[in-house]
């Protein structure tokens, strides 16, 4: 009996192991599906979602749907109205106050965050 246990728990243990030191080759999960799932935009899109209720932004090319945040934002929403539908990275940068955003503002752009935006054709 003593020698079922010990090689029950031998097996347990090598198994716990051979998991986690496959979880640490692949990918996480999110990650992977982010990347796979990123959509270009270009800017013409942009300019269709330009009202409060629809307002998406792009900012250092990325774009992002701020609708369900605007009432959240800290500001007076008409600060931010005018830059829906636009690129809008140095309103951004600035706060067009010539101030950053905080770090944490840059940690919540990752929420809102639904695509990139295509980069302009060469003329």
């Amino acid at each position: 009996m003593r020698r079922f246990y010990i090689s029950t728990t031998l097996l347990f243990w090598l198994l716990v192991t051979a998991f986690w030191a496959g979880s640490l080759w692949l990918p996480p999960a999110e990650q992977s599906q982010a990347v796979a799932a990123e959509k270009t935009y270009s800017k013409a899109d942009l300019a269709k979602h330009a009202t409060p209720d629809n307002c998406w932004m792009a900012i250092r090319g990325s774009v992002y749907d701020f609708s369900a945040y605007l009432p959240e934002h800290p500001s007076r929403p008409d600060l931010i109205e005018p830059w829906c539908g636009k690129e809008a990275t140095e309103a951004y940068n600035t706060k067009t106050k010539g101030r950053p955003h905080t770090p944490y503002a840059d940690e919540l752009l990752a929420k809102f965050k639904i695509g990139k935006l295509a980069a302009d054709k060469p003329k």
